[in-house]
């Protein structure tokens, strides 16, 4: 009888070390993946900013204006996290993998262009500072006993009415209105900086409930867009926050 209990025990105790294992990894992957994305996207752009040679691809330096590859970069990203979205039940792991790493490739090219307008100085400023934000934010996601997910569809109506106003003030070209939008941006992109997070810790939790059933590729494809929405609020927090307070050089 005490053997018996003694064997209870140590598989107690091993099934309580392995709670929450699946979704840790998931959270790590998600997490291992953004600052992959996050240095692609930084290497591509330093690199472009200061190899003149390749910003002639971009800019037409006649003109002064962007060239046809210059707004490939600029929008295909677009269309890249439209692919991935759309193509996350179609495209292997592999591929989407691929059209991630890709897009944090064409993204730093398309940012190359602010590291050309802003000072140095004022970019790692505001890098930083979208740092602080987004690591404060995602702890508050993730800690919190506060049901998130009501504020979705509102942070989302929000997303969609900034685009319109950005759209509108190309035409506008108010920088006012360029100013006050960017503080709605911060503020919008903060909040589902916590949302995400939120919701990433739900699918994990879900992830190790269904662990047994749950392909490891899929669980992986969902890390890569978890990693996909979490690089976004941080770059939107950061370019906001440059239009607020970047100097220009």
């Amino acid at each position: 009888m005490e053997n018996n209990n003694h064997n209870w025990s140590n598989q107690s105790v091993f099934v309580e070390n392995q709670t929450g294992t699946v979704a840790k990894k998931f959270f790590a992957n998600v997490f291992l993946w953004m600052f992959v994305a996050l240095g692609i996207s930084t290497a591509a752009a330093v690199y472009m900013a200061n190899t003149p040679e390749m910003l002639n691809y971009l800019i037409n330096q006649e003109t002064g204006k962007m060239s046809i590859l210059g707004y490939v970069a600029m929008f295909a990203p677009l269309g890249l996290v439209m692919l991935m979205s759309a193509g996350l039940n179609k495209l292997s792991y592999s591929a989407l993998l691929g059209v991630f790493i890709l897009y944090s490739l064409l993204t730093g090219v398309s940012l190359s262009f602010i590291l050309l307008i802003y000072a140095s100085s004022s970019v790692i400023g505001c890098f930083a500072a979208a740092a602080g934000i987004f690591g404060l934010m995602a702890v508050l996601g993730y800690t919190t006993n506060t049901d998130l997910s009501k504020f979705g569809p509102i942070l989302m109506v929000g997303v969609v009415g900034l685009v319109i106003a950005m759209v509108v003030n190309m035409f506008l070209q108010s920088s006012q209105f360029d100013y006050i939008m960017s503080f709605f941006g911060v503020a919008i992109f903060t909040a589902l900086t916590a949302y995400d997070v939120q919701k990433l810790k739900r699918i994990g939790a879900g992830l190790e409930e269904n662990g047994s059933t749950m392909a490891d590729a899929d669980s992986k494809k969902l890390a890569i867009m978890g990693a996909l929405s979490l690089y976004l609020d941080f770059i939107n927090i950061f370019l906001f926050l440059l239009r607020i307070f970047g100097g220009r050089k």
